[in-house]
């Protein structure tokens, strides 16, 4: 489905904030891309969708794969039309247009018109808060609720592959968690791939097969979800717990010891 090999990627020419990255997407799968802030995984979010030049980004070396077809140089139009879908970070709603109006702009490249109504319905099923909300104005929407909106128009672009850029950006952990358990079902129930970029690994690891995690502009760390939730440096770093149990704080970790344990 997805393959991305060596990836590079540079900002105006000189910043190198991806190196050498490879990952994988099976058809029907579902894998998390974790890491902090600024460890380079929305930039390659952007490479895929075709969207890196608009921010002056360029792809130095590698490759990117969508069923075969090589994306490294085709714009985001293209790659949308064959059912590469991004739900982009920060709830990036119409304000002014309806719930329903946001919902039906996510179909507007399908050629399958007749079929939309029916993925309304579908939208609503997995989505049942945006229901009662279809008449509202997405402006008004709480902070949850919008984030709902921006998945369920990704899922009315009837997406081959849907990449979702931190959906828990901002939201309570219940919600999240309700969030998340939605992105699971529809991956299960439509056999949607899901690519799920995401700082919140204990969220995510708990319904992805597979994981990535960045650092720095590389991945240092990958495995079957299962392998990473019990990895003693996942544990410490990313779930905040010692192998005792206990809650660490990031800030009682010298940064040299950790990059000698993910290098090692």
């Amino acid at each position: 489905m997805l393959e991305i090999n060596n990836l590079e990627i540079t900002y105006h020419d000189v910043l190198l904030v991806v190196k050498g990255v490879s990952l994988k997407v099976e058809t029907g799968g579902i894998v998390a891309l974790l890491g902090s802030n600024g460890a380079g995984k929305s930039t390659i979010l952007k490479a895929m969708s075709g969207i890196l030049d608009a921010q002056d980004g360029d792809i130095e070396d590698g490759t990117i794969h969508f069923d075969g077809v090589l994306l490294n140089n085709k714009n985001s139009h293209s790659i949308a039309k064959m059912g590469l879908i991004q739900v982009p970070e920060g709830r990036r709603i119409f304000d002014e247009l309806t719930v329903e109006e946001n919902l039906r702009i996510g179909s507007f490249l399908r050629q399958d018109k007749k079929e939309v109504r029916k993925d309304f319905e579908k939208v609503f099923a997995y989505l049942p808060v945006l229901r009662n909300l279809r008449h509202r104005i997405a402006g008004y929407l709480s902070g949850g609720e919008q984030q709902m909106l921006v998945v369920g128009r990704g899922m009315m672009a009837k997406p081959r592959l849907l990449a979702l850029d931190e959906p828990s950006l901002g939201l309570a952990p219940l919600i999240t968690q309700e969030l998340f358990n939605i992105i699971r079902d529809f991956n299960r129930n439509e056999r949607i791939s899901v690519l799920l970029v995401e700082q919140n690994a204990t969220m995510a690891l708990n319904i992805v097969n597979y994981g990535f995690i960045m650092e720095n502009g590389k991945v240092v760390l990958d495995g079957p979800a299962s392998k990473l939730l019990e990895n003693p440096d996942v544990k410490e770093f990313y779930l905040g717990l010692t192998d005792v149990g206990k809650k660490k704080s990031y800030r009682e970790i010298k940064h040299y010891k950790r990059r000698k344990r993910w290098l090692s």
